[in-house]
């Protein structure tokens, strides 16, 4: 018997103490049957609303007889554990009659008769059983129309046969397979119904006619432009700093340098307030995302701001964010991917469909990260607002590497390149891509009294070396040149160590570690020579050092420097050839202040070092890295740069009704004509404008600048005709139009012309021995290369 055997007496307890839960799971499942009911009949009367979304029309007709089967179903399980429960509820009867003498205060907890809880059990199976079939006479009716609305609605859930949408079927077939790839489409209502594959594919994207019956208000509708405000200057910095926030050594870094240069960023404002003369300047909102800064690209920079790391990205970004908001446009600043897409309105999911509302920016700067992270987040929203944005690019985007389908097919494509944007809106470091915007930054301007002391405080023989990684001092063949060096001057360098010198520095070389920027500057206004070793290339030190009345002494590359032959131009989306570390500051700064020699060449070297130490300068900043160049420039971008509102290329070879240029006295060149028209607001203005034929061999870039003037790209429309070529009094045998970023241009032998066949193509940058090429140039204002005389 179980009761005599000890070790049963312990079983059946362990058995009956697991009862009591499932006591309880019978109990929670009579309660959960009761709740689903509820919810059921909730949703299918509340279904009967009228102007319910079609999205529902089909989940609903199946939710009601899946309702009613699940009922039926949950009521014969609960008739099979009333089964159960009856056989052990005389087990644990029997059990409990036994264990009363032993264990008095134990049975008295549970002298609850089973029996109740048997009937509780047995009344809520009925009851669901009864309301179950009561369910099936009341929806039955409802079923019945709304099966009738579900057959009229289903024929107006078709794809549609809209010439004007072509894309429609395909969209739709590709929705039917993948609509469960991405919860973006579920947080959009699709739900895979046909209806709801159409409505998203007309109402959220825009690939479908819309459904002509749907409440047209319904749909989303562009809220209405709030009214423009006026831009105010600012001087204060102190909200400025408060949005760029802090946690990374490189915003803090930001933070610090705007802050050194409030002073003088007030004085340019108000100088550049004077000169607009108080022309209305429309305030913009602004969305600032550096995207290089954020953990998801791998934040390189911020651990190393601390240990010599490159600093002139930061400096260009502090000096874009402060030119900004001292214009007095509205700043956004994001440094994370959760940032970016909170303030984008990006819907939960992986990012393939468009933003939840109308962008709220007029503009956005970013970087190729940057670039990145929006259009995988962006959807379709990425190719409608992209026109928008600005890319700050240090070494320059061509045309042939942004074009896709041209990068992929003629070998230009890098991992950087091909985003199909208007060559314009890529923005660099220094103005050497005429076919990109030149964004540039600022160096620290002297006053009088500070070039003053500056002029008697220098050292006659003082030298500091451009280099603060030790990597940088790995460079071959250096102690050659710098043995030289030091026997006229005292070399100083600021390379970053944490307890042990460096083995690449040398010991005459006096290492001052790794300073803070106020104590570089010192060192430079003492200073007389500051010497490159080659790398980095166009850093912001070499325009600083000339500021601070430094000569600087760089070597010439031969061959030059590109992506044909160097590891770090390799992958850029440039094919520019680098004859020396700084090209911007052997071009446009030239003797005294900069001096490019070649460094394997002894004789040349210690020749240039005694003619230096002969050689005095004065501090020099050219005024188009100054504050007030910087804000003249962005200003002049802001007003008048406008990607989205671009009218669509004319055909190759299409003229206008009067020709807008004549050939110039000289016969040499075309120039617009003085009673050309000019489109309204067109920037630059057309009367800047020279068209000059280059020699065989040489790119526009070239070309102009051999001229005195710039290439400007925005110009090729004009001259993509074989009016221009005959008006230049050029044979053209055959004229034809073709993807090519050399065109146009005139081919010998053969006297074939050439016409561009794609406008983003229009490129100051290549050359071929095989073309002379059709070349638009512009005139600049002196000291601001970026801009014509007439562009402010």
């Amino acid at each position: 018997m179980i009761t005599v055997n000890p070790d049963g007496k312990i079983m059946i307890r362990r058995c009956l103490v697991t009862l009591r839960p499932f006591r309880l799971f019978v109990l929670g499942i009579g309660f959960f049957t009761l709740c689903f009911l509820m919810t059921s009949l909730g949703g299918q009367f509340s279904a009967r609303r009228l102007g319910d979304s079609p999205f529902t029309i089909r989940t609903e007709v199946a939710g009601g007889l899946e309702s009613r089967g699940v009922l039926r179903k949950m009521s014969d399980l609960l008739e099979v554990m009333v089964k159960r429960m009856d056989t052990l509820a005389r087990l644990e009867n029997s059990s409990e009659l036994h264990r009363a003498a032993g264990d008095r205060h134990f049975a008295v907890d549970r002298s609850a008769p089973s029996a109740g809880l048997m009937e509780q059990i047995q009344a809520i199976a009925q009851n669901v059983s009864d309301i179950a079939v009561r369910v099936g006479g009341v929806l039955r009716p409802v079923l019945l129309l709304r099966s009738k609305v579900s057959e009229v609605r289903r024929d107006q859930c078709e794809a549609p046969s809209d010439p004007r949408f072509p894309d429609c079927s395909g969209k739709v077939e590709w929705m039917r397979a993948r609509w469960t790839s991405d919860p973006c489409y579920a947080f959009f209502g699709v739900d895979g119904t046909e209806c709801s594959f159409l409505i998203y594919l007309s109402e959220v994207e825009w690939f479908c006619p819309p459904l002509p019956w749907r409440n047209q208000t319904a749909a989303q509708t562009a809220p209405k432009a709030l009214p423009k405000v006026q831009a105010v200057f600012r001087s204060n910095l102190s909200h400025l700093l408060e949005l760029v926030g802090s946690g990374k050594e490189s915003l803090i870094f930001m933070k610090k340098r705007a802050k050194r240069l409030t002073t003088q960023w007030a004085l340019a404002a108000q100088r550049l307030e004077r000169k607009l003369g108080g022309a209305r300047r429309d305030q913009k909102q602004i969305l600032v995302h550096i995207g290089f800064l954020t953990e998801e690209s791998g934040d390189v920079f911020s651990p190393r701001v601390l240990k010599g790391g490159p600093l002139g990205e930061m400096v260009q970004w502090a000096d874009i964010l402060t030119a900004l908001y001292v214009l007095g446009h509205g700043l956004r600043i994001t440094v994370s991917l959760k940032e970016l897409q909170s303030n984008l309105g990006v819907p939960p999911g992986r990012g393939n469909c468009p933003l939840t509302v109308p962008l709220p920016f007029d503009l956005i700067y970013t970087d190729y990260h940057g670039l990145q992270q929006m259009k995988q987040h962006m959807g379709l929203s990425f190719k409608k607002y992209r026109c928008r944005i600005r890319v700050i690019d240090t070494f320059g985007t061509e045309p042939a590497y942004n074009h896709e389908e041209y990068a992929t097919l003629h070998g230009y494509r890098t991992n950087w390149g091909y985003w199909n944007l208007n060559p314009k809106q890529f923005m660099t470091m220094f103005p050497h891509t005429p076919d990109n915007s030149f964004m540039g930054f600022v160096s620290e301007e002297l006053n009088e009294t500070e070039k003053q002391l500056v002029r008697s405080g220098k050292a006659s023989n003082m030298a500091v070396v451009y280099g603060k990684e030790p990597s940088i001092w790995k460079l071959q063949g250096k102690e050659k040149f710098l043995s030289i060096l030091n026997k006229y001057m005292e070399i100083h360098g600021t390379v970053y160590y944490e307890s042990q010198r460096p083995p690449e520095v040398p010991a005459f070389v006096k290492n001052h570690g790794l300073l803070p920027q106020p104590e570089f500057q010192q060192l430079l206004r003492k200073a007389k020579l500051f010497i490159g070793f080659g790398f980095p290339y166009e850093g912001p030190a070499p325009l600083e050092a000339i500021a601070n009345g430094c000569i600087f002494l760089q070597s010439r590359f031969s061959p030059p420097h590109s992506s044909l032959n160097h590891e770090f131009f390799r992958g850029k989306p440039t094919s520019r050839e680098v004859f020396s570390q700084h090209p911007y500051a052997e071009n446009f700064i030239g003797k005294p202040h900069v001096w490019t020699v070649d460094y394997n060449n002894s004789e040349e070297f210690e020749a240039a070092i005694k003619a230096i130490l002969r050689t005095r300068v004065d501090p020099y900043l050219p005024y188009e890295y100054t504050c007030e160049g910087m804000l003249e420039r962005i200003h002049a971008y802001i007003q008048h740069q406008d990607f989205c509102a671009a009218p669509g290329p004319s055909p190759p070879g299409a003229g206008t009704p009067q020709s807008p240029f004549v050939l110039a006295p000289n016969a040499t060149h075309l120039e617009w004509a003085r009673n050309a028209s000019v489109a309204p607001g067109a920037w630059p203005p057309g009367h800047s404008l020279q068209a000059w034929l280059a020699e065989a061999g040489r790119a526009c870039t070239d070309a102009c600048l051999d001229h005195g003037l710039v290439c400007e790209p925005s110009f090729f429309p004009f001259l993509n005709s074989q009016d221009a070529f005959l008006k230049l009094q050029v044979p053209c045998d055959s004229t034809e139009s073709e993807m090519n970023h050399l065109y146009p241009a005139f081919a010998q032998p053969g006297q074939e012309c050439f016409l561009q066949k794609d406008p983003l193509l229009f490129s100051c940058a290549g050359a071929s021995t095989k073309y002379r090429r059709l070349c638009p140039c512009r005139d600049f204002r002196k000291g601001q290369v970026a801009l014509c005389q007439a562009c402010l």
